[in-house]
């Protein structure tokens, strides 16, 4: 199952990315958080410090994943073309 659906871009999340290191994705209702981490740190060879999620009212899940202080979550924007 494939946790990671796609980046949000949003004004506030491009702020997130900046000043936070968190970089916010659209996720599988049915994913988990374990399961979230991993395929982030298998896709972009980077290390999570955390993740949380929210559930909107649309019936999605969004995921705030936050970087380990070794990587820059600008970087991985960059692959994404967020920024």
């Amino acid at each position: 199952m494939n946790a990671l659906m796609y980046p949000i871009a949003t004004e506030k999340a491009i702020n997130m990315i900046e000043r936070n290191n968190i970089i916010t994705y659209m996720v599988d209702m049915r994913s988990t958080k374990p399961q979230i981490k991993k395929e982030f740190e298998d896709t972009f060879k980077v290390k999570v410090a955390r993740v949380n999620v929210a559930i909107e009212p649309r019936n999605r899940k969004r995921a705030y994943i936050k970087i380990s202080e070794q990587f820059k979550a600008s970087d991985i924007a960059l692959k994404l073309k967020l920024v």
